[in-house]
């Protein structure tokens, strides 16, 4: 294992904002650790960079402790949110800092930033001031500064957190491809789920300092291990349910699950895609209070009387209107019995 956290702890004030963390990172996997504000997700990739020391706990690369291995030694390279560039220093020059801080030699880095440029679709960009890029162009700059040394362990923190939708989108895939062509080994941090699905091999979900779920991407989205995590990934259709056989008694009505689902008292989750709108008076009587359009479908918030609101996935033709009175049936294959 590359990278292995054993009870990681960080207390500031007395609170634990690293509570106790295990986790493992294996060579050429690429991780993404995703949480709220606050979650300590940032704490954990400043610990590991040995940027903040642990108050309890290991963290190992290669199985070697790194507790008196300071930062500039442990042969990671870290990737801030905000780029933090040497504005004094052209392209280049920023690019060609790490090779240049271990004695590489003025070709060897020349022919290391020429490499890299071209490797994150900046061919030519070398003589540029980094003050006239663009701000996606400043990302790939500083991506390839991080990659610059060969780092065995790459670390991002919110790596296009301050970049335009579209264009983070399209750079998430070229990261992805990137990693891949690179076998690197990468440990991300974001509150973007949709960016860390795009790119992670596996998902790390924290919630006050410790981790609430790990899996990959399609696990962690089909079978979310709490509510906390359900709402976090954006579910809104989350209720307390009393499970017997292949039905649940929630405050909609009956609801069906799974037949394999655990019985009791549990927490439900209906995906949108489980909310079928029906003709009025048929299945659960609601009013759509409102829709908006999601470009592949729209999504439509619906109120039950004495109930909680409902939020469905309804194809373009047929959502309906606001105000509309609708009927409600649900989808068993989109319910998920929560643990």
């Amino acid at each position: 294992m590359l990278l292995s956290l054993e009870g990681a702890t960080v207390r500031f004030g007395g609170r634990a904002v690293l509570d106790a963390v295990g986790l493992d990172v294996a060579e050429h996997e690429v991780v993404c650790v995703l949480g709220p504000s606050g979650s300590g997700k940032s704490t954990l990739l400043r610990a590991v960079a040995g940027l903040q020391p642990l108050d309890e706990g290991r963290v190992l690369l290669d199985g070697r402790d790194q507790a008196a291995v300071p930062a500039h030694r442990r042969g990671v390279g870290l990737m801030f949110q905000d780029h933090q560039l040497f504005p004094q220093r052209d392209v280049a020059g920023n690019v060609a800092f790490g090779p240049r801080m271990r004695g590489a030699s003025r070709a060897a880095r020349r022919e290391r930033v020429a490499e890299l440029l071209d490797l994150v679709g900046l061919p030519g960009a070398a003589g540029r001031s980094v003050a006239a890029l663009s701000g996606g162009e400043q990302q790939r700059v500083a991506l390839a500064r991080a990659l610059a040394p060969r780092p065995r362990l790459l670390m991002l923190d919110e790596p296009l957190g301050q970049l335009d939708r579209s264009l983070r989108e399209r750079l998430v895939g070229e990261l992805r491809e990137l990693f891949g062509r690179l076998g690197t080994t990468v440990l991300a941090v974001t509150h973007d789920q949709g960016e860390a699905f795009a790119l992670a091999d596996r998902v790390v979900v924290m919630r006050e300092g410790r981790i609430a779920q790990t899996g990959t991407p399609l696990e962690v989205w089909r079978r979310p291990a709490d509510a906390f995590v359900a709402r976090f990934l954006g579910f809104d259709n989350v209720v307390a349910a009393e499970v017997g056989g292949t039905a649940a008694a929630t405050p909609w009505g009956t609801v069906p699950v799974p037949a394999d689902a655990p019985r009791g008292s549990r927490t439900l989750l209906v995906r949108p895609a489980g909310v079928r709108v029906v003709a009025p008076g048929e299945g659960l009587r609601c009013t759509v209070v409102s829709r908006a359009f999601r470009g592949t479908h729209v999504t439509v918030r619906l109120q039950p009387r004495d109930a909680p609101r409902l939020e469905a996935a309804c194809a373009l033709r047929s959502a309906p209107g606001v105000g509309d009175e609708v009927g409600v049936e649900f989808d068993a294959e989109e319910v998920v019995v929560l643990g």
